[in-house]
């Protein structure tokens, strides 16, 4: 009995760690095979740094270059779709606009909510129109609308309409399965002179800058 709860407690503080190593592999959301799961941090693990957009970065133009650095994770884009294997794969990017008025309540509940899992999530833009190639591979894959595969660190975005974005990335295996590594940036698009200019948010809403925060 001992040992039975000496492992469950080690379990539980390599939950916690939030870091992954590669694992028995079982079956993600997504239906793939994974092979990382959460345990104790070790060196050399995976690791992704937003180099641009910076967070609360704000931009004129309507297009956003998105670059990142990747260590010990290989890119593998002869691989893409194929068997995973370790530390090798692609890259997922997920860009969401926050909506321009969200309801009092539903703000509430994004804010008090614990670990973030009840964050506003607006508007995909991860569709060929917005993510150009990217996005063409997100459709031939199924996946449009829910994240732009990529198999190089970077992705360009273009004819963003004004408002704010929570660009969520995260390295995936070959076979597409998601990883725990990945990094956020939020950034606003500021509107230009041939914008029009936007409707304000009725009484019983709140602005798009304070639905932002609770993106964050």
């Amino acid at each position: 009995m001992r040992g039975r709860t000496a492992i469950s407690l080690v379990a539980a503080v390599a939950l916690a760690a939030g870091v992954g190593v590669l694992a028995a592999s079982a079956d993600d959301e997504g239906g793939g095979r994974v092979l990382w799961k959460q345990a104790e941090a070790h060196p050399g693990q995976p690791h992704v740094l937003i180099v641009s957009p910076r967070n609360g970065s704000r931009h004129s133009g309507r297009a956003v270059a998105v670059k990142v650095e990747v260590e010990n994770f290989k890119m593998a884009p002869r691989r893409f779709g194929e068997a995973p294997r370790l530390a090798e794969g692609h890259i997922r990017f997920a860009l969401n606009r926050v909506p321009d008025c969200v309801e009092p309540e539903k703000l509430q509940r994004a804010l008090e909510s614990p670990l973030g899992s009840g964050r506003l999530t607006g508007r995909s833009f991860d569709f060929p129109r917005y993510a150009g190639p990217n996005g063409v591979l997100a459709e031939r894959i199924g996946v449009a609308g829910l994240y732009s595969p990529a198999t190089k660190p970077e992705i360009y975005y273009s004819d963003l309409p004004p408002g704010f974005y929570r660009l969520v990335i995260n390295l995936a295996q070959n076979d597409g399965a998601t990883t725990p590594f990945n990094a956020v940036t939020n950034f606003e698009v500021l509107p230009g002179d041939e914008d029009k200019e936007r409707a304000e948010c009725p009484g019983d809403k709140v602005s798009s800058a304070e639905a932002a925060e609770a993106a964050r």
